[in-house]
C-alpha cells in the first residue's frame, strides 16, 4: 500500500502522558513497535520520513534548551515522553543501517480548533472547563511554570515545510509557537469568560519545574511560526460556545 508514496507523515502514537503512567507496557510496545514498522517499511522502499515527537523529552530543565543539548540533558517525565526518545533513537538506527531519510518534529502542546479537536491537553482542556463554568484543574505546582504550546496551523505547517524544502538528514527540529506559564494563560481565558474557578490537584507526573524550548533551529531553515496564543484561545472558546 505504501509503494507509491513519497512521505510518510508518522502521527499514530498513544498520546495522553498523564494516562501513560498506568499503561507503561502497553504505551511502549505499542508506539515503539508502530514506529519499529513504520521506520522499516519507508527503509525498505525509499519513502522519506517525518515523525512527531514531543518538546516533553527535555523535562524539567533550567534554561531555554534546544535540539542540540546531550543527551544526559533530556530527563522526560511520563512514559510517553521515555517512549519518544525510544523511538527517536530507533529512527536514528535505522538511518544508518537502513538508509531511512527521516526528520523528527518535536512539537509542543497543541492548542487550537480543528474537527477532531482533543480536549486532554492544557489550553484546549482550560478553556473547555471555563467554557462549561467547571474548575479549571491545575497541578499545584503548575501555575507559575512555563512550557513550550503550539498553535495547531503551526504545527501543520511545519510539516509542509519540511516536505517542501526535502529536509531529511536525520535531523531533530524544536517545533512551537510560544514558551508561556498556566497563569498567562488563564489570564487570556478571562478575557473571553469572566469567571474562571481554578481547582488545584495533585498528579504523578506534569509537575516538573518550568522548562522553555528554543525554535531557533527551524526558523534559521527558513520556517515562520504566524500562531498567535491570544486568538488560539479566543477561537477555542467560540468553537466550543457554537457546538454546545
Amino acid at each position: 500500500k505504501l509503494k507509491n508514496y513519497d512521505y510518510l507523515i508518522h502521527l499514530a502514537a498513544m498520546t495522553d502522558a498523564e494516562s501513560s503512567v498506568k499503561n507503561q507496557k502497553k504505551v511502549k510496545k505499542n508506539n515503539l513497535e508502530g514506529t519499529k514498522r513504520i521506520g522499516m517499511a519507508c527503509a525498505h522502499l525509499g519513502i522519506k520520513l517525518v515523525f512527531l515527537s514531543s518538546t516533553s523529552v527535555y523535562g524539567t530543565q533550567n534554561k531555554i534548551i534546544d535540539e542540540e543539548c546531550d543527551k544526559d540533558e533530556l530527563n522526560p517525565q511520563s512514559p510517553y515522553a521515555a517512549t519518544k526518545i525510544s523511538e527517536e533513537n530507533i529512527l536514528k538506527r535505522l538511518s544508518k543501517k537502513e538508509k531511512l531519510n527521516f526528520t523528527i518534529l518535536r512539537f509542543g502542546t497543541i492548542f487550537g480548533t480543528s474537527r477532531g479537536m482533543r480536549f486532554h491537553t492544557a489550553i484546549n482542556k482550560f478553556c473547555w472547563q471555563a467554557a462549561f463554568n467547571t474548575p479549571i484543574t491545575i497541578w499545584k505546582t503548575a501555575y507559575n511554570q512555563k512550557r513550550p504550546y503550539l498553535d495547531l496551523k503551526d504545527g501543520i505547517d511545519s510539516i509542509i515545510f519540511i516536505i517542501d524544502n526535502e529536509i531529511f538528514n536525520s535531523d531533530i527540529f524544536n517545533v512551537l509557537t510560544i514558551n508561556t506559564s498556566v497563569r498567562e494563560i488563564i489570564l487570556i481565558i478571562k478575557k473571553y469568560i469572566s469567571k474562571v474557578k481554578i481547582k488545584h490537584v495533585n498528579s504523578k507526573i506534569m509537575n516538573q519545574l518550568s522548562y522553555e524550548v528554543s525554535s531557533k533551529k527551524i526558523i534559521d531553515k527558513g520556517f515562520v511560526f504566524n500562531g498567535n496564543l491570544k486568538k488560539g484561545i479566543k477561537d477555542i472558546i467560540s468553537y466550543i460556545k457554537i457546538s454546545s
